[in-house]
């Protein structure tokens, strides 16, 4: 599933040089680009997001939703991570810096903060000379869901 998390804090900026851009420009695309992210909690390709707006109805060129989310991403507005085969992968979340914990068998992603971690890498970061550290992390497993039904296979299986 998903390797690393790439924001707009994955760059060459420290967090301090970081901001983010103007807000896209609300277009009919972007909009159905949002409201297609809103349907799951899972990172999804963009190629499964374009179906999910065509599914609806909307005409939109795949180019298009790779430009939406690429300004989306810019702004703020979506994350992105890459799986396994290189592909990145969308999730809508929220501004702040954050991490998530994803499961590498359906992609739903929790968000999560950790306060520790931000003073562990600022820490290690001193302890070998470097200042305006910052980092990216992403945690992966197994959901609930996704284990149960795997125990549920296995038991089938063992019938």
């Amino acid at each position: 599933m998903a390797r690393w998390h790439s924001d707009p804090m994955v760059t060459n900026e420290t967090p301090d040089q970081v901001t983010f851009g103007a807000p896209p420009r609300d277009t009919r695309q972007r909009r159905a680009v949002l409201a297609a992210l809103g349907q799951t909690g899972s990172f999804r390709s963009a190629q499964a997001i374009h179906a999910s707006i065509r599914q609806t109805g909307e005409k939109i060129g795949l180019a298009t939703v790779y430009r939406a989310l690429k300004m989306l991403s810019d702004a703020g507005e979506v994350d992105v991570v890459r799986d396994d085969a290189g592909e990145q992968l969308y999730r809508r979340c929220g501004t702040s810096h954050h991490h998530h914990l994803v499961c590498v068998a359906c992609g739903t992603a929790v968000e999560v903060e950790s306060a520790p971690m931000e003073r562990w890498a600022v820490k290690v970061g001193e302890a070998h000379g470097f200042s305006d550290v910052w980092h990216s992390l992403e945690v992966f497993g197994t959901c609930a869901s996704c284990a149960g039904d795997a125990e549920r296979a296995a038991g089938d299986r063992a019938r």
